[in-house]
């Protein structure tokens, strides 16, 4: 299992940037992605979920109407738009899959248990 987190870099406050996360070795259609983050001395902390179809999704309070969430099942991709970026969203940002044998509805990092490596995100004041 892999997945390949990319995209991230240096921006100013209010700026974009779009996260990818390619996923190898796993039917994806059946796995939960997630976007977290952790910053120096801190806790890794969920920013946004999406169900194995795709058909829902989590945001995390401190991200919500900034960042969306996308994913296509065919080409094995998982993006993440953030907008309106702020120094507080700096951090290295990793995405994971999780399995969910019943209802989807968790972005803890503790329900996924396939990691990839991270991708750092700056953002300047």
């Amino acid at each position: 299992v892999q997945l390949q987190a990319s995209g991230g870099g240096l921006v100013q406050a209010g700026g974009s940037l779009r996260l990818s996360c390619v996923v190898s070795g796993l039917p994806l259609d059946q796995y939960a992605i997630g976007w977290f983050r952790q910053a120096p001395e801190k806790e890794r902390e969920g920013v946004s979920c999406i169900s194995s179809g795709g058909g829902r999704t989590i945001y995390e309070d401190h991200v919500t109407s900034r960042f969306t969430i996308s994913k296509d099942n065919v080409m094995n991709t998982v993006w993440l738009q953030m907008s309106s970026l702020k120094p507080d969203d700096t951090a290295v940002y990793h995405c994971a899959a999780g399995i969910f044998p019943h209802e989807f509805g968790s972005c803890s990092p503790k329900d996924f248990g396939s990691w990839g490596q991270g991708t750092q995100v700056t953002v300047s004041s």
